[in-house]
């Protein structure tokens, strides 16, 4: 794990920037598993400045920067919910910085930040191979194989993972 990796609270002031990443992390890695137009609607409907700025003021998903000194190396969101468990919604690291422990860090920093949830949760695209061998050597295991149709005729085709933390 990377030591240096920190999570700051997402504010409102950060919104361009998590814009930004999304914008270039899910350029360099989604045309090929789910094509330019998806990823262009998904940015869209997920990453547009407004719709971030209603998540960070409303919830019920928790924004965090991953930093390391000053800089912003991707981010990462969680949903707390009443059963003790957790939904990791983000963890996206910019792809010059894959394969540092950047990843790992900042999972194990989100986990920590929730110290009484028993169980986290996530959804990832069944083609997503990389992702999934992340998860895989972190622990999780596929719990269901599930589709969600997001409008406009486009679908994720995920698995839904989940890892007991205690």
């Amino acid at each position: 794990m990377n030591s240096a990796i920190h999570l700051k609270r997402a504010a409102l002031s950060d919104v361009d920037a998590i814009a930004q990443l999304a914008h270039t992390i899910w350029h360099a890695h989604y045309p090929q598993i789910i094509g330019m137009e998806q990823v262009r609607f998904m940015l869209e409907k997920m990453y547009h400045p407004n719709v971030l700025a209603q998540h960070i003021s409303d919830g019920p998903q928790e924004f965090y920067i991953i930093q390391s000194a000053s800089e912003a190396l991707g981010f990462i969101a969680l949903e707390p919910n009443e059963q003790g468990g957790l939904y990791l919604q983000k963890l996206y690291v910019i792809p010059e910085k894959h394969r540092q422990g950047i990843g790992a860090g900042a999972l194990s920093a989100a986990i920590a930040q929730y110290p009484k949830a028993q169980t986290i949760r996530l959804q990832v695209n069944r083609q997503n191979h990389t992702a999934i061998n992340f998860y895989f050597k972190h622990g999780f295991t596929i719990e269901r194989v599930a589709d969600f149709d997001i409008g406009e005729g486009y679908f994720m085709n995920d698995f839904v993972m989940i890892k007991h933390i205690r």
